[in-house]
This record gives C-alpha cells, structure tokens and sequence, in this order.
C-alpha cells in the first residue's frame, strides 16, 4: 500500500508540474490578458477626453469650407499630415475597446441632458441598462468604430484623401449609429 501511494503522488505530482500543450492555431479563444484592467474614467469621459479628440484628426484632414472668402479644400498633403491621421485611426481602433470594459457610464451626479419633458439624451442608468440588456449590439457598434479606422490605417498608407473622405463619413456614421442608440 505504501508504494502503491508513493507511485500515485509522483504520477499525481509529475502530471501537475507538466507544462500544458498551447493551444492550437485553430483555437479561437482569445488569448489571456497580461493583467487586470482597471477603467480610469466612465464612458462619457473616455468619449469626452480619447475618443473624439482622436476623431477630429481625421474628421478635420478632409474638407471643404466655402466662405466669403471664397472656397478651401483641406487634405492631408504631407508625411505629418498623414502622420495625424494615422495618430487619430490608431488611438480610435484601440481606444473605442475599452468600452468594453465595464465602466460607469457618467460621472457620479452628471445626469447628460436627460431632465425635463425636452430631454434630449438618455439617463446613465438607462444607458448601462440598454447595454446590459444587449451586449451583443454594444459589441457590434464597437467593432463597426474599429473597422472603420482599421480601414483608415489602410487608406493611410496609401495616402488617398478621395478615400479617406468617404471613410470619414463613414466613421461619422458608425458614430452617430451608437450615439442615436445609447446617448
């Protein structure tokens, strides 16, 4: 009996030590994060302070302003102006995925817009509550923001401002898509 226990805990003791085989290519799991996150800021704040910075540099490389002055087109011409786009597609693909990560929709006490008969915006409860209720389309609003400034990435190198104006309207459209359905 004594051998029979001794074999079982180095069997017991070798298999636990053993490293575990990595997973397969085909594996589509997502791969373990290197640590914990922790939001810093709520939803509105992270809008507020990353995100649509980020957006202006590429909603403002491409315009047409018509004035009294008479009529400016803006396009990125140089290496830094294309360099300002990739900036604001970088920091929005990666940036847009932290929203999801839980987080408090608005600072404690900001309400948006949403007191009065005239409210304009939802409450923060009523927003947390619409993404709770449906995870999948929040993630789906998510994606479509980070599709959209991968294609920027692209349109980046190839430096097309014909491109890169149909992309904007595009991104303006992924936004106001998530805006109309949770702000």
């Amino acid at each position: 009996p004594v051998l029979s226990i001794v074999l079982f805990l180095a069997i017991t003791l070798s298999a636990a030590c053993a490293s575990k085989p990595a997973p397969a290519a085909s594996d589509s799991r997502a791969p373990a994060l290197w640590g914990e996150l922790k939001p810093v800021v709520t939803v509105k704040q992270l809008m507020d302070d990353l995100i649509d910075p980020a957006s202006d540099f590429i909603f403002n490389a491409v315009g047409t302003v018509i004035s009294d002055k008479g009529v400016v087109e803006t396009e990125p011409k140089t290496d830094d102006d294309w360099a300002k786009v990739r900036v604001g597609a970088v920091t929005m693909a990666e940036g847009i995925y932290l929203l999801k990560i839980p987080r408090p929709i608005a600072p404690p006490g900001d309400l948006n817009n949403s007191v009065g008969p005239d409210a304009s915006e939802l409450t923060p409860d009523q927003i947390k509550a619409k993404i709770e209720a449906d995870t999948v389309l929040w993630n789906a609003k998510i994606e479509a923001l980070r599709n959209i400034n991968l294609q920027v990435l692209e349109i980046v190198k190839r430096k097309d401002a014909k491109e890169l104006s149909e992309a904007g309207e595009i991104l303006d459209q992924a936004c106001e898509s998530c805006h109309l359905e949770y702000w």
